[in-house]
């Protein structure tokens, strides 16, 4: 409809004016169908941050100039949640009547892996529309066992025509990504009515943290015919109870604010065999210093773990111990950032001698671990290597934490009149 069109538009020029056809082209074909789609450009969105008290409060009238479906850009990315529609012939049937290109990328549906097969049902996981210069990137986000929603990459066949898109620029595709579900708000922007997620900015910051790294489930599958795993009793015991706890540690953390990962033998369990190693015989998190908050050992307190240890400060080799059902405990360790490597202290309390951990530098992940979104170093090989050196394949029973890790030093011995203050045992 042309009025609309040079209303719209403003002082834009035509170019401008067409990326904002083909969205409300686009938004016209999906409602067609009744396919809900929410927006998630990073571009606009960043715009639409700025103004979102203006956008939130705007009657629906019409809009003097096109201020953000006109920005300069390549595409215009949306979000579709695969649960709320069934995949239709008719909708590219549709989009092709329009004048639309379209490209259909699948692969592998990861949440069907598991340890007794790897099921390779494919899924879809993008869509791309492409009218005149500009094209729609529909990107399929999945529900995951650990209640949070996930996206695939972006990986094209080798028949697909690689200049379809500029694929390179593409935000989402790259690496698979972890988000929660996100609260949607319906608004008005230049005209168009578009779900956004309710607080842009924090969707923003999701997404700059966002890569999400698979379970390898079949390496595991491997060290499991090297090593079969033990079914006993107790073990499964063990595991059922870790679980429960590391559930716990997550919904404590997270309701502080604080940022974690999995560390030492639980970060070697998922990595190693997609499990938590049953004679480990406790959890292990990381976290970094600069994350620190008072308030961690009286959450802990409050729900329902003791503290069964405090070793070192906040300034040197903080360390927390809280003590979960039965004899399984939950380990918090605390790194410290240097200018070219990252470490963790230890503590013998009978000797008040120190220890350090060292660590190549690492940003955070998520995983799926135990029906649990949680962190992992990006960069796992490294950090399991510098912890358990490059035999860490092998399953090692008797482990000192004093003299077993590869990557551990002497760090000298806490002065005495400071004992009562770094080495609390409960």
């Amino acid at each position: 409809n042309g009025a609309a069109l040079s209303k719209v538009r403003g002082s834009q020029s035509g170019q401008d004016s067409t990326r904002w056809h083909v969205v409300r082209k686009f938004l016209g074909l999906i409602s067609s169908h009744n396919i809900p789609v929410y927006l998630i450009d990073p571009l606009i969105l960043g715009l639409v941050d700025k103004d979102i008290e203006q956008i939130r409060s705007s009657p629906d009238g019409p809009s003097p100039e096109c201020k953000y479906f006109c920005t300069p850009r390549d595409f215009t990315t949306f979000a579709l949640l695969d649960k709320t529609w069934k995949h239709e012939v008719g909708l590219f049937r549709t989009a092709e009547k329009m004048g639309f290109q379209w490209l259909k990328i699948i692969n592998k549906d990861p949440r069907l892996d598991g340890m007794d097969d790897l099921s390779g049902m494919e899924i879809p996981l993008h869509y791309i529309f492409k009218l005149a210069s500009h094209a729609i990137h529909l990107v399929v986000f999945y529900e995951r066992s650990g209640n949070f929603l996930w996206h695939g990459p972006l990986r094209l066949r080798q028949h697909m025509d690689r200049k379809f898109v500029p694929f390179r620029k593409l935000h989402f595709g790259r690496y698979p990504g972890a988000y929660e579900k996100p609260e949607l708000l319906r608004v008005s922007i230049d005209d168009l009515k578009v779900q956004i997620p309710k607080n842009p900015s924090s969707f923003l910051e999701e997404m700059s943290h966002s890569r999400f790294l698979e379970c390898r489930y079949r390496e595991a599958r491997a060290f499991f015919q090297l090593y079969p795993d033990d079914a006993s009793l107790d073990a499964v015991e063990f595991r059922k109870k870790a679980k429960s706890l590391l559930h716990l540690a997550a919904l404590t953390l997270n309701s502080l604010g604080v940022k974690f990962w999995l560390s030492s033998g639980t970060c070697l369990g998922w990595y190693r065999q997609c499990n938590i190693i049953p004679h480990s015989k406790d959890v292990d998190l990381g976290i970094f210093i600069r994350d620190y908050k008072a308030d961690i050992i009286p959450a802990f307190q409050k729900a329902g773990l003791p503290l069964k240890h405090k070793f070192g400060k906040v300034e040197d080799s903080l360390e927390l111990s809280f003590q979960g059902e039965d004899d399984v405990k939950l380990d918090i360790f605390f790194f410290y950032e240097e200018d070219d490597h990252i470490w963790n202290g230890g503590t013998q309390a009978k000797s008040g001698k120190k220890f350090k951990y060292l660590f190549p530098k690492f940003t955070l992940c998520w995983t799926e671990f135990v029906e649990l979104k949680v962190h992992v170093p990006c960069e796992t090989l490294q950090y399991v290597e510098a912890n358990y050196g490059p035999e860490w394949k092998v399953p090692v029973k008797t482990w000192d934490w004093k003299s077993s890790p590869s990557n551990v030093q002497d760090n000298g011995v806490w002065p005495i009149d400071e004992w009562d203050n770094v080495i609390q045992i409960y």
